[in-house]
């Protein structure tokens, strides 16, 4: 840990119901609630749902949280990572259903890439459901190569529009 204050960016996800919070989107919302816990909270966007992506079967709620923290990446991720057991998260498959899923997609700090962790989210420009909810809460934050979420969202919809 430093003393330095770093901000992230971090990507939530649910597609399975909790016994305690609900639905998906009431899992994201308590999830934002767990992060403002752990750390200092900056702001988090609105939920929204969409299909899933790859094998995941059933729908998504997503929203993204910006959050303040003295944590390092790696430690922030083993932190995120405990987190999502405390929601009920097993190892399983890749794309499978799951409870919570956190990832880091944003810091302040330079690129990271280790074998357990690439930030920038190493697919966050073909997110739409990453960058549209990151777009709403800082959509001047550079991200890659200098693009903002706001500019990356609009080169996915015209790769939709111009195939």
């Amino acid at each position: 840990m430093s003393d330095a204050i770093h901000l992230y960016a971090i990507a939530i996800g649910s597609n399975r119901r909790h016994v305690r919070h609900g639905p998906p989107a009431g899992v994201v919302a308590a999830a934002v609630a767990a992060l403002d816990q752990e750390f200092d909270l900056f702001d988090a966007s609105t939920i929204i749902g969409n299909a899933a992506v790859g094998g995941a079967g059933r729908d998504f709620a997503n929203a993204v949280a910006l959050v303040e923290s003295r944590l390092d990446p790696p430690a922030m991720l083993t932190t995120l990572k405990k987190l999502e057991r405390a929601f009920g998260r097993r190892a399983g498959k890749r794309w499978g259903a799951r409870v919570l899923d956190l990832d880091i997609v944003a810091w302040d700090g330079p690129p990271v890439r280790t074998r357990r962790l690439q930030i920038p989210h190493p697919r966050l420009s073909e997110r739409p459901f990453v960058l549209a909810p990151l777009a709403s809460i800082a959509p001047h934050w550079r991200l890659d190569g200098g693009a903002t979420a706001t500019h990356l969202l609009a080169r996915i919809g015209k790769r939709h529009l111009y195939p």
